[in-house]
C-alpha cells in the first residue's frame, strides 16, 4: 500500500512516496518509510532522492531562510555536503550534488519567490502529521546573539550614550 503525498506551490512541488511502518504500527495514512521524493522547480530539472538528500536540503534550505528572514544571511550547509545554499547578488545559490560518481554538481539560482516556495513545500511536508519519518532533525534554535549584532550598525554599537535621556513634557492643565 504505497502511499503519496504532495505538496505544491507556485514555482515548487514536493512529492513523498512511501510506506506505513507497520512493526510500529502506524496506521494506513501514516508515511514512515520513505522510499524516494522528487522536487520539481519551475524550468528546472526534477531532483529525486534518498533520505539522507531530503534530510540534508531540509537542514541547510529551512535555517538559510531563519537566518535571511532575520536579515542575516549567511550560507549553509559544508562544501562536504550534499546540499549547500548561499546569497548571490540578489538571489540565492543552490547548489546540490549528486551521490553518483561523474556527476557535477547542479548549480541553481533561485530568487526569493522561489526560495519562499521551496521552504513553503519543505515546511509542509515537515508538519504534515501524515508524514511521521525518522528524519533526526534539529531542533530550531534562535539566533545567537553576535549573529544578531551584526544587524546594528558598527557607528551604533560604539556611540556613547547621550548624557541625558530626553524627558517628556507633561501635557498643559486643562483650565
Amino acid at each position: 500500500m504505497k502511499l503519496t503525498y504532495r505538496y505544491e506551490q507556485i514555482s515548487a512541488r514536493l512529492q513523498l512516496e512511501g510506506l506505513p511502518d507497520v512493526s510500529i504500527g502506524q496506521g494506513e495514512q501514516v508515511l514512515g518509510i520513505l522510499t524516494g521524493w522528487t522536487l520539481t522547480l519551475a524550468g528546472r530539472p526534477e531532483l529525486e532522492g534518498k533520505r539522507d538528500h531530503l534530510v540534508a536540503l531540509i537542514e541547510v534550505v529551512l535555517p538559510y531562510a531563519r537566518h535571511l528572514v532575520s536579515d542575516v544571511p549567511k550560507a549553509f550547509g559544508p562544501a562536504t555536503s550534499p546540499v549547500t545554499i548561499e546569497p548571490r547578488g540578489t538571489g540565492h545559490r543552490l547548489l546540490l550534488r549528486s551521490s553518483q560518481p561523474n556527476t557535477e554538481p547542479l548549480d541553481l539560482q533561485l530568487d526569493d519567490a522561489e526560495l519562499a516556495d521551496l521552504v513553503s513545500c519543505l515546511d509542509q511536508a515537515r508538519l504534515d502529521w501524515r508524514v511521521q519519518l525518522p528524519l533526526g532533525l534539529p531542533a530550531a534554535q534562535p539566533l545567537k546573539r553576535r549573529e544578531l549584532l551584526v544587524r546594528t550598525p558598527l557607528a551604533q554599537r560604539l556611540a556613547a550614550p547621550s548624557a541625558e535621556p530626553p524627558r517628556w513634557r507633561s501635557p498643559p492643565p486643562w483650565h
